[in-house]
């Protein structure tokens, strides 16, 4: 993700998101730009300052 669309993400969006997998909360990783799920072994991208919040999007976490 580059800085602007970094930028464009609210941070304020976190409080209503969860982890579709596990309905937990997700980290954001501002320098990834994705919403990590800690629990599910996933990240989801942003794009355009928008979460994608589908699975098949996802990349798994190491």
């Amino acid at each position: 993700m580059s800085a602007p669309e970094a930028k464009a993400f609210d941070r304020r969006m976190l409080e209503a998101l969860i982890c579709p997998v596990t309905q937990t909360g997700l980290r954001f990783d501002q320098e990834a730009g994705e919403l990590v799920s800690k629990a599910a072994g996933l990240a989801f991208p942003i794009r355009d300052g928008i979460p994608v919040m589908l699975v098949d999007e996802a990349r798994k976490l190491d």
